[in-house]
């Protein structure tokens, strides 16, 4: 039987998102850009997010209250998003699965705009599944990796145009289809530790310690390690 999906044909959009602090239901962005990989046409703009600007995101983004203070609301920045992201598309980001699409998920849903039925692909989680034998995943830490030019990190456009050279080179001549095929090929069962500083260590070998730190933080209940947890749950390990 052909393995049929429902975004087969749909353009590459990559996106990336700059807000007020981390965490989408009480925070706000204040950047948001696309690239459009085959009309080669790129989207960018500020948003007035109607609060101030924390100064611990100013320090990492540079953008200020005075930057955004004529910039659209997210409303309006919402339909010019989806104008730009008409047709069949598929839009990437890195680390999308816990970070951008809950931001643009939370913002549409605030403003009163449908956000469409966008397919996602996070850059993050390829790299991760696909490159175990780096030591880290950062998006300037790839850049490196694979030897692409740095620019202004922690702007919106700049890290998308870097993260469109980076994940060419990670996909190679892979098509989009075929990078969803894959990253949505059932794994094996979950035997190392996946990250942290026992990464790579039998689970069994682990500190018992570690892990239940890991669990009281909440880090085991991010998307991304939620099949982690029910492994160390069935090793009763946690």
């Amino acid at each position: 039987m052909a393995y049929t999906l429902p975004f087969m044909g749909r353009k590459a959009i990559y996106y990336d998102t700059e807000t007020t602090g981390l965490k989408s239901d009480t925070d706000r962005i204040i950047e948001l850009a696309a690239y459009d990989s085959l009309e080669k046409t790129s989207f960018c703009t500020f948003i007035n997010p109607g609060i101030p600007i924390p100064k611990e995101s100013i320090e990492i983004c540079g953008i200020t209250d005075e930057m955004v203070k004529d910039a659209p609301d997210f409303k309006t920045a919402a339909k010019m998003f989806v104008e730009f992201c008409k047709g069949e598309v598929v839009l990437i980001a890195h680390n999308n699965d816990n970070f951008d699409k809950h931001f643009l998920q939370a913002e549409f849903s605030r403003c009163g705009v449908p956000l469409p039925n966008y397919p996602y692909i996070d850059t993050l989680k390829w790299a991760k599944k696909y490159r175990p034998d780096l030591p880290k995943f950062s998006l300037q830490y790839l850049r490196e990796i694979y030897g692409i030019e740095a620019n202004n990190a922690h702007r919106a456009l700049d890290d998308v145009m870097v993260l469109k050279d980076i994940f060419e080179k990670m996909i190679g001549d892979l098509t989009i289809e075929d990078v969803f095929i894959l990253m949505n090929k059932k794994q094996g069962p979950i035997t190392q530790m996946p990250f942290g500083k026992h990464r790579g260590e039998p689970l069994e070998k682990v500190p018992k310690a570690y892990l239940s730190w890991l669990s009281k933080s909440g880090a085991l209940d991010k998307e991304d390690n939620l099949e982690l947890k029910k492994t160390l749950t069935h090793l009763s390990l946690i």
